[in-house]
């Protein structure tokens, strides 16, 4: 992994720590174009893991940790994760499969992310 990916996937883990008490155990990100994909494993707390038990359970908690997510982004972008890809974010697209506890997560910036070269 490069620096670039170590930094990225700390900023991203700390947000998922502050909001829910627990970050993924796992990222791997790639940088594609305009694009930072990150795919996070072992995200949910025991609690949600209980409560996720039923499908009442499961879909209260894909609602709440996917539309939590996007709303701390929308409001304030995490300090320095703009530096680290040397972009401006301008949208996050994010989704949790409970029963895998695997998380997506997309972040659009205005420029290449990838190290290609300047935006086309």
């Amino acid at each position: 992994m490069g620096k670039k990916e170590a930094l990225f996937n700390e900023i991203v883990r700390k947000v998922r720590k502050d909001l829910f008490g627990k970050g993924p155990e796992r990222i791997k990100t790639t940088f594609v174009d305009n694009m930072a994909i990150c795919v996070l494993h072992g995200n949910l707390t025991p609690t949600e893991k209980f409560i996720a038990q039923n499908p009442q359970g499961a879909d209260m908690i894909h609602a709440a940790r996917t539309k939590m997510i996007q709303r701390v982004y929308a409001e304030k972008v995490p300090e320095g994760m703009e530096e680290v890809v040397g972009a401006k974010l301008l949208h996050l697209f994010s989704d949790i499969k409970i029963e895998e506890d695997m998380a997506v997560s997309v972040f659009i910036f205005d420029r290449k992310v990838d190290g290609t070269g300047p935006k086309d």
